[in-house]
């Protein structure tokens, strides 16, 4: 039986499409192994959203080479589609597919492997308008599963790649989004964190229907424990989408909303569609309506133009945001898209400062989130343990560790929440709910 590995790096997109390529394999007989073992095949599913992506992609295709000269090496993902040339430059690499047309991969590694040489089978991102509905061969879990229902992205923001890389908006038909759940459930996976490459526009193509639409169909199974969105445009959290959050508590009280930058001449430079005004106008209406829900954000720094002290109002900004974690990116120039021939670049050192500082103000406000729940109670479902200490979310994105020798791995639990503890918090476990509870 043929043995191959796989190699993620990037999103929580790319992680789903990984395991979907790997349900495609296991289809067709071949075996998964572990990615630091000798394979037949290694298909690496590459990232492209920053230089250190691509550098990591390079790094780790040779790694797979080096660990089997004979077997074959499989290149998927971003970095693939925006960069086949430089792919296939690499010595090993026997095929390169981007981030379309992957229902034909095995079909596409055994050709390969017959004609004995490179296969370059990257087609026009550009060109594609329907979604690729591949389904997830069934797989057993406890825990949470990503599913994709969406891809592509119209948004053209000046520092972004993905949309080169991912093409135009298309949505999966809600039938398959609510037939891929029900597997997930049956499978026994107890959270379903919705994602795409622009979820928030979910539905714009198919016509009268909406991420409210998806969520609510979900919400419709009775066997769903949690669904979770995985990250939105502020301007996008509907009316609907908060009504159904505060209707219903399997529905987690999380949202990732990326706030990109906290200055209003640098939003505008990014082409981001919203202030800074707006943003904090829209966490205020949220916090009013849902006050346990937890919102994470993403920012970049040291974009082209931020001077210090564009700078200094980013971070003075950011400090009054009543926000629950916050994920820091220096800005990293990709070629072919506007910002990087901007004037006024920043330079590595100095952003690399500016990273530090922003991450220590996330790092005050997440302590100061996390502070706020201790003394109550939460409900946990649990991921996986080290030695006497479980660990697990609550529905508001708390990391939560439980000092416990037995296996609570995708179990829902009812947990005090004592102290603060390294990332989250420590409790004590006070029930559990069965599954059958909502």
């Amino acid at each position: 039986m043929p043995r191959v590995a796989f190699i993620t790096l990037g999103c929580k997109v790319n992680q789903f499409e990984t395991e979907v390529i790997e349900g495609l394999f296991a289809q067709q007989g071949y075996q998964a192994v572990d990615s630091d073992e000798p394979a037949d095949i290694y298909v690496i599913n590459t990232c492209s959203v920053t230089h250190v992506g691509e550098k990591k992609s390079r790094q780790l295709i040779r790694r797979a080479s080096r660990l089997n000269p004979e077997a074959m090496i499989v290149v998927t993902g971003c970095y693939a589609q925006i960069s086949p040339d430089q792919v296939a430059a690499i010595p090993g690499v026997d095929l390169i597919i981007g981030t379309q047309d992957r229902r034909r991969i095995v079909e596409l590694v055994e050709a390969a492997r017959d004609q004995r040489q490179q296969v370059n089978a990257v087609s026009d991102i550009m060109q594609a308008w329907e979604f690729e509905d591949i389904p997830l061969f069934s797989r057993q879990g406890r825990t949470r599963a990503f599913l994709k229902i969406q891809e592509g992205c119209d948004n053209y923001c000046t520092y972004c790649i993905i949309p080169y890389t991912r093409g135009h908006l298309r949505s999966r038909p809600l039938a398959s989004v609510i037939a891929e759940a029900e597997k997930l459930i049956t499978a026994g996976f107890q959270e379903i964190v919705l994602t795409g490459i622009h979820l928030g526009a979910y539905g714009r193509d198919l016509g009268g229907i909406s991420l409210e639409d998806a969520v609510a169909a979900l919400l419709a199974l009775p066997t769903l424990q949690r669904v979770r969105l995985s990250s939105l445009e502020s301007i996008e959290v509907s009316d609907g989408l908060v009504r159904l959050m505060e209707q219903d508590e399997r529905f987690c009280r999380h949202l990732h909303l990326p706030l990109q930058a906290g200055s209003d001449p640098v939003l505008q430079a990014m082409n981001r569609h919203y202030t800074t005004a707006d943003f904090r106008r829209q966490l205020d209406a949220l916090l009013a309506r849902l006050p346990d829900l937890a919102v994470s954000t993403d920012i970049i720094v040291g974009f082209p133009g931020e001077t210090e002290e564009l700078f200094e109002q980013a971070l003075a900004f950011v400090a009054t945001l009543p926000l629950a974690r916050i994920h820091v990116f220096p800005y990293s120039p990709r070629a072919g898209t506007p910002a990087a021939t901007y004037s006024g670049q920043i330079s590595e050192a100095e952003k690399k400062r500016r990273t530090h500082a922003m991450q220590e103000v996330g790092d005050i406000l997440a302590k100061e989130y996390r502070r706020r729940y201790v003394g109550n109670q939460g409900t946990v479902l649990f991921e996986h343990a080290k030695p006497g200490l479980a660990e697990g979310l609550t529905s508001n994105y708390l990391r939560v560790y439980v000092k416990e020798t037995s296996d609570l791995a995708g179990q829902i639990h009812c947990v005090r929440l004592d102290s603060l503890y390294k990332d989250g918090l420590l409790g004590t476990l006070l029930s559990s709910r069965s599954s059958n509870e909502t």
